[in-house]
Order: structure tokens, then C-alpha cells, then sequence
């Protein structure tokens, strides 16, 4: 090793939780150093909500927290020290306008990651934040349980605290591979199992690839099985030519990835008649006996998927409800109540937005983001076992994380 130095604290990652992390540390007037492995700042955050960056929502904590599950609660001292409108704030304070369109979605007024990436890599450079990119860490270096530094593939940089912020391992080809996982196990800290979420699933079922150019709003998923019936996600379902996609899957892969480990197969029951049960059904096809039942379907759902069920249901789409057998009717019936589909893949975590698991939170004092296991480490961000729906929910929790960890070096 050569070029031995010195900083008060090393953050290792770039991402939206790094970046804050290093801009808080500075302001207190600490030497900051940024590790980051790619050439660039912020690869993953540039993907954010598609290039549009969804920086948070309008959520009050409590709300918020809600919906992260039974983890939330570890949140409450970084939303405490800066919760979504602080955020905002923030971002004003470096020149970045922010808005709501939706009410509740938060977006750079240019809808551009580039907007938030330049921002903080502009502030940084302007409270003298070192940052050196191609540095990829590779070991923590300790003393009687304490950091005293971290090594790179090159290089030994002197420290006496380091922020982990290296992400999950969604995305790999933006530089997620589980560094900080690693580097962290190797001295102690638990790892939870690691599951991809936030992405497409695969279903066993195809005839959703022939219902492509409909998008199935405020669809209910729930999965078929005993240990898991009470979960279940609301939104926006979009068929695709291998299974399904869309807010409401992407935000429900979570609970499922973990699933399909155990069982291989994860049964679905969806609901895409906006909560309507069998009996409001029926009810509802009776009420225009002039119409072809493929017709009456479709003031229910997208004339594509109206087709397919019929299909499934052995129905020809032109006959009218009352002439079709019962035995048929009921099935298309119930089918329409619950849609089933069966879950048998992904694509691994080269599609995954976020992870699911991380970091042991019992290792974890949410009071100052620090190891319990080690002093002078701290964690934010999605390297620990946090994540949340899409919808601003991620980032915010990155930033107030970040936000924490940095702040309380002082």
C-alpha cells in the first residue's frame, strides 16, 4: 500500500444516501473523503423513477413509515431530522425546485436526475468534499474494535469514521454488487438474506402477452397461499409478454421473491374489476342482456383481457349472458373476481430496483445510524435491511439516513 492519509470520515458509495452523508459531514467542518468504484457520481441515483427522479412524497412520517412494514419504525429518527419537506427545503437551498404534480409524487421541477446529481456533486466540491472515483473499497481496517481506516485496490486511507452507503445489489451493471455487504461480514455484522424487488415477474400463464396495450388501473393482488393471504398491494397492473409489471407489481415483488424460494410457484388471485365481488358481477352482466358478453365485459376491463377471459372460460364472446351454460357463466364469474396467475420467476437482480433485506437493523442504532458492533461505522441507505414501495419512498429514506449518519459525526 502507499499514499497513506488522513480525513475525519470516509464515506464509500456515491449514491443519494453517500452523497448527503459527505454534504452534512462537511458542513460541520469535517475533511470528507468520497469512495465511489465507478468513474462516475450517482450511476444508480441517474436511473432513479426512470431518469425523472422521484425524490419522495408528500406522506406525513407516520404514513410513511407505514408503509415500509414492520421495519418503519427504525426510521423515525432520520425522518425526524429531515422528513420530506426538509428535503425539499434542502434542495432548494442548492437549486433545485422541486413539485408534487400528482398531489403526492415528488419530482425535480425538470424532471431529470441529472438536475439532483449536479446539484449535490456541486456542493459537495464546493465544501471541499475529496472525492476520488475507480476506488473500490475492499477492506475495513480496525483497531481494538475501532476504524481506523479502509483499504482500496491501491491505496490505504486513515479514518476514524467510515459511512457505509454502498446500496443492494439491484442494478449490478450500475455498480451493485454488495461491497459494503461484504466488506462488513467480514468483520462481524450480520447479513439478512438477500432477495431482488421492485421488478417484473414471470408467470406460468401467457395469455396476459395478447393484453400488451392496456394498463388494468387500481388492480388488487393477493397471493393464494395459507401462511400469506393477508398480504396483499393496490395499483396500476400492466400485462407483459412473460408475465406482469407495473407499479402495483413492483411494488409487491417484494413479498413475493422470498416466496418462490421456498415454494418455486407462487400463486396470485387478482382482482382487476376495481373491488367488484361475484354477486356485483353477476349483477352487473345482467344488466345488459342486449349486449354480447364479450361487450358487457368490457365496461369492466380493457376489451383484450375481457377476450382472454372469456377464452378461459370456454365462452364464445359473441353469445349473450343468458345464453351462455351456467357451469360457464359461474366460472367466468368467479374468474373475474380473481383473475388467477401463477408466479414462477424473475429475472434476477439485474432487473431488481432495490433489495430486499441487508444490513442486520439489530446491529443498528437508528438514533445516529452507528454499528453496535464497531466504532466509528456507520450505515445508510439501502446497504441495510430497509426498503420500501416504489414512489419516493426509497430515496427519501436514503437522503434522511444519509442525512443522520453525517450530522451526527459532529
Amino acid at each position: 500500500m502507499n499514499n497513506v492519509i488522513n480525513y475525519n470520515l470516509i464515506v464509500i458509495g456515491s449514491g443519494a444516501a453517500g452523497m448527503m452523508s459527505a454534504i452534512v459531514a462537511s458542513r460541520l467542518g469535517k475533511k470528507v473523503l468520497l469512495l465511489e468504484k465507478l468513474p462516475k457520481l450517482g450511476a444508480k441515483l441517474k436511473a432513479t423513477g426512470g431518469g425523472k427522479c422521484n425524490l419522495t412524497n408528500t406522506l406525513s412520517n407516520e404514513d410513511f413509515m407505514a408503509c415500509f412494514g414492520r421495519n418503519g419504525r427504525f426510521m423515525t429518527p432520520s425522518l425526524e431530522r429531515l422528513n420530506q419537506q426538509d428535503l425539499r427545503n434542502f434542495f432548494k437551498e442548492i437549486g433545485v425546485k422541486s413539485h408534487a404534480p400528482d398531489g403526492i409524487r415528488v419530482f425535480p421541477i425538470t424532471h431529470s436526475s441529472n438536475t439532483i446529481i449536479n446539484a449535490l456533486e456541486n456542493e459537495m466540491k464546493k465544501l471541499g468534499v475529496e472525492i476520488k472515483c475507480s476506488q473500490q473499497a475492499k477492506k475495513l481496517e480496525l483497531s481494538a474494535n475501532k476504524i481506523i481506516g479502509v483499504s482500496t485496490q491501491d491505496t490505504s486511507y486513515k479514518t476514524e469514521n467510515i459511512i457505509i452507503a454502498t446500496g443492494g445489489l439491484g442494478y449490478p451493471t450500475l455498480g451493485a454488487e454488495g461491497d459494503g455487504h461484504l466488506i462488513v461480514s467480514e468483520i462481524g455484522h450480520k447479513i439478512t438474506d438477500l432477495y431482488p424487488a421492485m421488478m417484473p415477474l414471470i408467470t406460468k400463464e401467457k395469455w396476459g402477452a395478447n393484453c400488451r396495450a392496456d394498463t388494468i388501473a387500481k388492480a388488487t393482488l393477493r397471493i393464494d397461499l395459507k401462511k400469506a393471504q393477508k398480504l396483499r398491494a393496490c395499483g396500476d397492473l400492466i400485462f407483459t409478454k412473460e408475465g406482469i409489471r407495473g407499479p402495483v407489481v413492483l411494488d409487491f415483488a417484494r413479498e413475493i421473491t422470498p416466496l418462490l424460494d421456498k415454494y418455486n410457484e407462487v400463486p396470485l388471485l387478482i382482482n382487476m374489476t376495481k373491488g367488484m365481488n361475484e354477486e356485483q358481477i353477476r349483477v352487473h352482466l345482467k344488466k345488459y342482456p342486449q349486449l354480447s358478453i364479450l361487450e358487457s365485459v368490457s365496461l369492466l376491463l380493457p376489451k383484450s383481457v375481457a377476450y382472454e377471459l372469456c377464452t378461459i372460460c370456454d365462452i364464445n364472446e359473441t353469445e349473450k349472458f343468458s345464453k351462455i351454460a351456467g357451469q360457464n357463466r359461474d366460472k367466468l364469474i368467479k374468474i373475474l373476481a380473481w383473475t388467477p396467475l401463477t408466479v414462477t420467476g424473475h429475472e434476477g437482480f439485474k432487473m431488481a430496483m432495490i433489495t430486499r433485506g441487508g444490513i442486520s437493523l439489530k446491529e443498528i442504532n437508528p438514533d445516529t445510524m452507528g454499528s453496535k458492533l464497531i466504532h466509528g461505522l456507520y450505515f445508510c441507505g439501502e446497504v441495510m435491511d430497509l426498503d420500501g414501495p416504489c414512489g419516493g419512498y426509497n430515496l427519501q429514506w436514503s437522503f434522511s439516513s444519509g442525512y443522520l449518519a453525517g450530522h451526527l459525526l459532529s
